[in-house]
């Protein structure tokens, strides 16, 4: 049986690296990709990173009942294409969510299957050390940041396993072993 896995956890905290280390491993399964209205960093491309749509496309998609799941973070917003998932799944395919913790939340209600993974660092210090090294923020959001991750590890006491994310390769291996107890 085909699934969709939810996967949050705080920025900074390496799930986008264990998701990417974990689809090269496991090349079976699709990374859906969300839509956003935030800016693209560096490197990140339009379709493959994220779908970057105005305020205005995304509003219209609240209004149209289009999106599975979305949430506005640090004034922008982030949420997935019904559609999209629908179709992944019709088309036999394993789907990896990459979303936090308020639109995973919204996904279990819709698609009560879903199973939600949590990835934690290994402590709230190494987190913002993680956050500080990116260099993408100012000291103001990464603040902001540190407190929606304190909310963000309460709410992690809803989704159905938790991997601390202490190194890439155990928390592949942590992902993998949960994944393959649901794909039996």
């Amino acid at each position: 049986m085909k699934r969709l896995f939810v996967i949050s956890g705080s920025s900074g905290v390496g799930k986008g690296t264990v998701i990417k280390e974990f689809l090269k491993r496991n090349p079976g399964f699709k990374l859906s990709v969300s839509c956003t209205t935030r800016n693209k960093r560096p490197g990140e491309i339009d379709g493959e990173s994220y779908h970057f749509i105005s305020r205005d496309e995304f509003k219209k998609g609240i209004e149209d009942n289009d999106f599975l799941e979305w949430a506005e973070f640090s004034n922008n917003c982030y949420g997935t294409r019904k559609s999209n998932i629908e179709q992944a799944l019709k088309n036999g395919e394993n789907i990896i969510l990459e979303i936090e913790t308020q639109g995973a939340m919204q996904v279990k209600k819709q698609i009560a299957d879903a199973v939600l993974i949590f990835i934690a660092p290994p402590s709230f210090e190494e987190l913002k050390k993680r956050l500080e090294g990116r260099q993408t923020e100012n000291p103001e959001a990464i603040r902001t940041r540190l407190a929606q991750a304190e909310r963000e590890q309460n709410d992690s006491k809803n989704y159905d396993h938790i991997i601390i994310n202490d190194t890439i390769q155990n928390a592949v291996e942590n992902l993998e072993k949960i994944i393959s107890q649901y794909l039996i």
